[in-house]
């Protein structure tokens, strides 16, 4: 299929603006993304149609606390991302390339909106697992089949896209989980061969179009772990975005290509600690302790929501997703 945004240039190459790396592209090549191929001056989408991963997860999975608890999601995904991390848990798919990645299944958009519909009280479609823009084509067809079903749709993404795209998909898009990398620009062309500022604009931009938003950062020795930078981007995330956005911060393991012990239960703890001095609602993840999953109410302190794993019990909210003790607006239902 031919792709969406981008532009012929001189000498049969193309300019791809999907996402703010640009790519000039020869014909032959792909982008950074892997899977968006100049062939013969027109910018072909290689993934349109092809899955690497479908399964029912739950919401919390993805992760998204303050969206539906106890939901599942149908949850998609592809090939191909437009970072580089070096510690990506899911490289076997989000580095690789259509002719590298031989277990492919096909579908059209009416089997994944069949696929949505047939299992009872499931919350919509969520694209995930790779960087789901790059999976763009496919992924807006779908969603707007879904919107009008009357379901949900969830973005799980390192929120690198251009802004044209991201506001043409907002219509159709119910929620986000956006993975920030780190909050400097040497961060992110360290961690992840990109640049901070677009990431930061659209969180802006998704926060304003009203979508539900969370956050994810993945707490990485050497890359991110400075005291000094976290609590800037609290800072920036109470100011910007909101002090009731929910940050996860999430343990990194050694994979890929990063074999560096994990980040130790302290460091996770005291940026916890930081964080909860700004934002209202921060937890932790990747970490088999107990408790830093729960939601508690930030005006009168009522636990809300328990969550063991992906276990989950709402304890004290009403049907409007509000704390039921002190009326506080907790949750999106």
């Amino acid at each position: 299929m031919e792709a969406w945004y981008y532009n012929k240039i001189d000498d049969g190459k193309v300019l791809c603006s999907l996402c703010p790396h640009q790519c000039t592209i020869s014909s032959g090549k792909s982008g950074i993304c892997r899977v968006r191929t100049n062939r013969e001056g027109s910018l072909q989408a290689d993934m349109y149609g092809l899955l690497s991963a479908m399964q029912f997860d739950p919401v919390e999975k993805k992760p998204l606390y303050h969206f539906h608890p106890g939901k599942e999601i149908l949850s998609l995904g592809s090939l191909g991302c437009n970072f580089r991390c070096a510690c990506c848990q899911n490289y076997e798919i989000s580095q690789s390339g259509k002719a590298g990645f031989p277990r492919l299944q096909q579908l059209t958009v009416e089997d994944i909106l069949k696929l949505a519909l047939k299992k009872p009280d499931n919350l919509g479609v969520a694209y995930t697992y790779n960087e789901p823009f790059v999976w763009y084509e496919f992924m807006a067809d779908i969603a707007r089949e879904i919107r009008a079903a009357g379901k949900k749709n969830v973005i799980v993404s390192n929120g690198y896209v251009s802004e044209k795209p991201l506001t043409d998909l907002l219509e159709f898009t119910d929620a986000f989980n956006i993975d920030i990398k780190a909050f400097s620009e040497q961060g992110y062309r360290k961690f992840a061969h990109a640049t901070l500022k677009p990431v930061l604009s659209n969180l802006q931009i998704i926060v304003r179009a009203g979508k539900h938003l969370e956050l994810t950062l993945l707490l990485v020795p050497e890359i991110n772990d400075s005291d000094t930078e976290f609590l800037l981007m609290a800072d920036w995330i109470k100011e910007n975005l909101g002090a009731d956005i929910p940050l996860h911060l999430s343990r990194y393991f050694p994979r890929y290509k990063m074999n560096m012990p994990a980040t130790s239960f302290v460091k996770l703890r005291e940026f916890a600690g930081i964080a909860k001095k700004k934002l209202s609602y921060v937890y932790i993840g990747n970490i088999p302790e107990g408790g830093y999953q729960d939601t508690f109410c930030p005006s009168c302190g009522s636990r809300i929501v328990s969550r063991l794993g992906y276990s989950v019990r709402i304890d004290s909210l009403n049907d409007s997703g509000n704390c039921v003790n002190c009326g506080q607006k907790i949750l999106k239902l």
